[in-house]
């Protein structure tokens, strides 16, 4: 599990540094001091972009400009992800030059935010993105099986704008296409299915969902492609494929859309969602992190999101904006206050409330 945590010239951050005993880390302190900034720093220890989906430019400290970096220790691995001004981002692990894929063999990252909240009424593409970083976590190998399939559905796509109509440009795109989206679609269903058997195994004081994928796609996927290579060039896009597949959740005691349930039905949802994947996870070194969850739940929501927490075979970090929010988790967790001074975040370990 992870152990230390180090940040250099990120964000707000000039160099800030956190150790971990496997009690939950409760992070507060004033909006704006930099506790998200930690939050999307250990999510970066997974592949992407992290919670944010920021560029690597947009991680460093402006102040300085020098570039930023992240330092991690797990129980078994070291770990390094940095990015020079105008440089893609880098990883090592163990000293040696890594894929990001290859992070998400050692630590499986799942995350709620904020942003979030509105993901069961708006467009597809957000919920597309948690279930992929849902089914991430199940099989690491997604993530290439995600890549495969984008790389060619970019080369395809720029056939069609271009109006290219010989064939044989198109064939072998195609079958790329439709070999990565087998995958993509079966590793998919793997992880709903695993969600699904941690939310009936689990009791939880959080609601429990229906899921269930939505505008799937023809099951022949490169016959169909094929056959609508016409209709795709007028549009200048792929208008089939698992890029277009949509997540549905019903609230299952009330048998009612996530869509129509309240705001506060819909962000419980979310939190039983992210504790089953963890509670599914078991076995495996899973990181969870929770940005601003506890403000929005009532005191006894709070006290039973902490139970469950303490509970979980997974490291859990969170923020909130006031020590208060964390009195019924007192001594089970680990403390560290933000502060921001001239423009600089400063973390400091306190005492248990």
């Amino acid at each position: 599990m992870l152990r230390e945590l180090t940040l250099l010239q990120f964000r707000s951050h000039r160099r800030s540094h956190l150790a971990f005993d496997g009690r939950p880390v409760a992070i507060y302190g004033p909006n704006g001091a930099g506790k998200t900034n930690i939050l999307e720093a250990i999510s970066l220890l997974s592949p992407g972009r992290g919670l944010r989906r920021a560029s690597a430019e947009e991680l460093m400290r402006r102040a300085e400009a020098v570039g930023w970096k992240i330092r991690a220790e797990t129980e078994l691995h070291e770990i390094e992800t940095t990015a020079l001004p105008g440089a893609s981002r880098e990883v090592l692990i163990d000293g040696k030059a890594a894929p990001q894929v290859a992070l998400g063999r050692i630590l499986r990252v799942l995350w709620l935010v904020p942003a979030m909240d509105r993901l069961w009424i708006e467009g597809a593409e957000g919920r597309r993105r948690f279930l992929d970083r849902i089914t991430l976590s199940f099989v690491p190998a997604h993530a290439e099986a995600v890549l495969a399939y984008e790389k060619a559905m970019r080369e395809r796509n720029r056939l069609l704008k271009d109006q290219v109509s010989d064939q044989r440009w198109y064939h072998a795109l195609e079958g790329q296409m439709a070999e990565a989206a087998a995958q993509i679609a079966a590793n998919r269903a793997e992880a709903l299915a695993r969600i699904t058997a941690a939310q009936d195994g689990g009791a939880t004081a959080f609601p429990a969902a229906h899921l269930a994928i939505v505008n799937g796609g023809p099951e022949d996927l490169a016959a169909a492609l094929a056959e609508g290579r016409r209709r795709d060039m007028a549009a200048g896009r792929t208008l089939e494929g698992p890029h277009r597949v949509d997540l549905e959740a019903i609230y299952a005691e009330k048998d009612v859309p996530a869509a129509l349930c309240s705001t506060g039905e819909q962000k419980a949802l979310l939190i039983s969602l992210v504790l089953a994947n963890a509670r599914a996870l078991a076995g495996e070194p899973v990181v969870v992190l929770l940005d601003e969850v506890a403000a929005h739940l009532d005191a006894g929501r709070r006290a039973a999101l902490y139970d469950e927490i303490c509970t979980l075979p997974a490291q859990v970090v969170m923020t909130g904006t006031g020590a208060e929010l964390y009195d019924s988790l007192g001594p089970r967790g680990r403390y560290y206050e933000v502060v921001e001074h001239e423009g600089v975040s400063q973390v400091n370990e306190r005492s248990a409330l």
